[in-house]
């Protein structure tokens, strides 16, 4: 030791600055970002734009992705991730947003004859989101409806045949409903087995999301005589007041939606039956 301390002219002593250790990103490590404080569990490793990047989920279930690297916080102690070390067996096949097993680099089919129908735009985009890449390698096209009140018109318009067939989503068809009705019109109106109509038991497909991941345990209930998406959207507490409100509602709640996991099943069945009716 110096008995005599050290030199006053020498300037302040800074401490050194802690180095940081070299952490495998493995899926489930809980870090924080430090630019930004985001605190999440590594979902997974993957390469964007040319470089590798971590995507971390918190505990409300939204992800953020972060390059791969120095620049995080494990125990408050600074750690660089790096790619998890893994088997040298080959990897497990890649998924599709539906769940089912990818074909890379698999281009899309022509179009069948064969159509599925949806009632409007959100199940549309809802349905492109979870099964568009299925949808394209088996050649399905999907087309949306303006409502179905004229339901058997459009289908005898259309006009399936065993190698034109019809398979078709509608909302809220429970035993008695005027859906119900509309949807039994439709298939008289065209060769047995060649239309399928199937749908789900809610109101809109926006209850077809799971309402954990809008952090809720349930889809509030909205009274009669309420236009029903608005007041889904006043429950919440967002911005209803104009159609331009119900769209930037509809995008927030699908851009909860990550695959098929946060669907309902009451969806997830019907949307799987009716692609596998029109490409028999």
């Amino acid at each position: 030791m110096d008995r005599y301390g050290r030199d006053v002219l020498a300037g302040p002593r800074r401490p050194a600055r802690p180095s940081s250790r070299p952490v495998p990103a493995d899926v489930g490590l809980v870090v924080e970002e430090v630019a930004t404080g985001w605190v999440g569990a590594v979902v997974r490793v993957e390469r964007s734009g040319g470089m590798r990047v971590v995507v971390l989920e918190d505990r409300r279930g939204a992800t953020r992705t972060f390059p791969l690297g120095p620049g995080f916080w494990i125990d408050g102690e600074p750690v660089e991730l790096v790619p998890p070390a893994g088997p040298s067996a080959p990897a497990a096949p890649a998924r599709t947003a539906s769940g089912s097993r990818a074909v890379p680099g698999a281009a899309a089919r022509v179009a069948r004859a064969s159509r599925i129908w949806v009632e409007g735009r959100h199940d549309a985009e809802l349905v492109e989101q979870v099964w568009g890449d299925d949808l394209r390698l088996e050649g399905v096209v999907v087309e949306m409806l303006d409502g179905v009140d004229d339901l058997a018109a459009e289908v005898a318009r259309f006009s399936p045949g065993p190698t034109r067939r019809l398979g078709i989503l509608v909302d809220h068809l429970v035993p008695g409903s005027k859906e119900s009705r509309i949807a039994a019109e439709a298939v008289r109106a065209a060769p047995a087995g060649t239309v399928l109509v199937l749908g789900h038991p809610y109101v809109d497909v926006w209850q077809a999301v799971r309402p954990e991941r809008l952090g809720l345990s349930a889809w509030p209930q909205i009274p009669r005589g309420t236009s029903w998406k608005e007041g889904i959207l006043a429950a919440l507490g967002w911005p209803h007041a104009d159609q331009a409100d119900v769209a930037a509602g509809w995008r927030r709640i699908r851009g909860t939606v990550r695959d098929y996991r946060d669907l309902e099943p009451s969806l997830l069945g019907r949307m799987e039956e009716l692609i596998d009716f029109v490409t028999a």
